[in-house]
């Protein structure tokens, strides 16, 4: 299952404040392009048949393409000096 480093966490609940509800994240679907990876949107829930994977608070929801191809990886998360937010993933050890 995918797995989140705590700045990733972090910035995912930073990131899901701004939906106004309790159940919100972020949303990780395969990219409409297989060539430009993945696609992060912020959701107010998960949508049917995601995967919730629950961190430090922090609710990321992975579409069912996408799971299997992430089942061992590592979200990571840098935020730049003016806020914006850059996602890694990392193969698990």
């Amino acid at each position: 299952m995918l797995t989140l480093t705590e700045n990733a966490s972090s910035a995912v609940k930073s990131l899901a404040s701004q939906i106004p509800t309790e159940t919100g994240g972020i949303r990780i679907a395969e990219a409409a392009d297989p060539q430009n990876g993945y696609a992060l949107s912020l959701a107010p829930a998960p949508a049917e048949g995601d995967t919730v994977v629950e961190s430090d608070g922090a609710r990321v929801f992975v579409d069912p393409a996408a799971a299997v191809a992430l089942d061992d990886r590592i979200l990571d998360a840098r935020v730049q000096e003016d806020g914006a937010v850059g996602f890694a993933l990392a193969q698990a050890v």
